[in-house]
């Protein structure tokens, strides 16, 4: 497993310190040579990331410091996961638009200039909306997002598959659902009651969540999360019939279903619910479940974690 990845020269994951990247970094440096995956941000990381490897501050848009990188380390591979998320996009459109697409378009740009071989992109169920199919979604279908974020995961799903076309640059993909981990916070984004609540459990056996009890929404592990995306960067290419992003899927529920769950290992937990929280409308835009059978198909995607075992670990790791 990972073998080719092993034979690449350097790979820089771009907005490390987050979620996705916290995770991703360190999966990397036990594959590799810990010098060979450089972690980049434009926040100090903590601790294990700092001392395992080498790090670099790097904003991706400020062109001249991201051409110096690329210059200094010749990277053959780059994971690019700097974005501003859906809720916090809302608050700040024009600056989510900006990063989240203009970043994208640098480093497209400059892996054709320095004749980079992968790019990795993480596009979102946040690019379905409000007249996409709702149950099992297509990879195919109405997509009509209605965030910033949203409407700008669309726009770089096009540019990487036009990139792609093009140019014939090794562009790969995949649609996140809502992601649950314990190593590191999410970054703002319309799922995140899916981390928080553990944390809640934990500390006051109770939880009041921004969504509403029958809000069904696409969920993941981690886990899975880390190892489909390195999965899919492994996959041989003519394998690849997606070329914008591939529907990604682990799980779907709702708070009661995470709630009923928990209470299988805290029985005294309560949840109790916010009225009027902006994220509502968004989590109403988007799918309760995906159709990822393209991904299963062309290489061979498989889930391991439900919502028990999600459960289970998620409280585990949190006691620690």
């Amino acid at each position: 497993m990972y073998l080719s990845l092993r034979m690449q020269n350097t790979i820089l994951v771009i907005g490390a310190n987050g979620q996705i990247g916290t995770e991703l970094v360190s999966e990397l440096r036990n594959i590799y040579k810990s010098d060979q995956v450089v972690a980049c941000d434009i926040r100090r990381p903590d601790y294990d990331t700092r001392n395992a490897g080498p790090f670099e501050f790097v904003n991706v848009l400020d062109k001249e410091n991201l051409k110096e990188v690329c210059r200094r380390y010749k990277p053959t591979t780059i994971y690019l996961l700097a974005a501003i998320l859906s809720a916090t996009g809302e608050q700040n459109p024009k600056l989510a638009w900006d990063l989240n697409m203009n970043g994208l378009l640098n480093i497209l740009d400059f892996a054709l200039e320095f004749n980079i071989k992968k790019i990795y992109w993480p596009s979102s169920i946040a690019v379905f909306g409000p007249n996409s199919p709702k149950d099992h979604t297509s990879q195919y279908c109405v997509m009509d997002p209605n965030t910033v974020y949203g409407f700008s995961k669309l726009a770089g799903e096009r540019w990487c598959e036009y990139y792609h076309k093009k140019h014939g640059l090794d562009i790969r993909s995949l649609r996140y659902p809502g992601l649950i981990s314990w190593k590191a916070a999410p970054g703002g984004g319309t799922t995140d009651y899916a981390v928080h609540i553990f944390h809640d459990a934990l500390k006051k056996s109770s939880y009041n969540s921004f969504l509403s009890a029958e809000t069904r929404l696409p969920m993941m592990y981690m886990d899975d999360a880390i190892r489909g995306t390195i999965e899919l960067m492994e996959a041989p290419a003519d394998k690849l019939t997606i070329r914008s992003s591939y529907n990604f899927a682990g799980m779907d529920f709702t708070p009661e279903d995470l709630a009923a769950e928990i209470r299988k290992h805290i029985p005294e937990f309560k949840l109790s619910y916010i009225s009027n929280d902006p994220r509502q409308a968004i989590a109403d835009s988007w799918p309760r479940s995906i159709d990822d059978s393209f991904a299963r198909n062309d290489w061979n995607w498989k889930t391991r974690f439900d919502i028990a075992k999600t459960t289970e670990e998620m409280l585990l790791h949190l006691k620690k």
